[in-house]
């Protein structure tokens, strides 16, 4: 079954949706400040925490959407639940 798709999940939830993509763009603002820390010539430590904040936003972000997408397909209540579930826990795994 060469050409069997792959069993994927689109969260529903919007204000979950919502949350992710306040983190993301919070984690892209995080981004251009550290482009401009280094461009203004700042001290490595400042560079450092700047750039774990973004590192955290985007984990929380992933790992926010992972579960959430994990919960629905439980509930949803899927033919195909096991192979979404199992996709989602190698995405954790990707994470850690």
């Amino acid at each position: 079954m060469a050409n069997a798709k792959s069993p994927t999940h689109i969260l529903q939830n919007e204000d979950t949706v919502t949350s992710i993509i306040s983190r993301v763009k919070r984690a892209q603002g995080q981004l251009g400040g550290v482009v401009r820390m280094l461009e203004e010539g700042r001290s490595c430590d400042e560079i450092v925490t700047q750039m774990s904040a973004v590192g955290k936003a985007v984990n929380t972000a992933a790992f926010t959407l992972i579960s959430a997408s994990l919960e629905e397909c439980i509930i949803e209540g899927r033919s195909d639940q096991k192979a979404v579930s199992e996709k989602l826990q190698k995405l954790f795994l990707n994470l850690a």
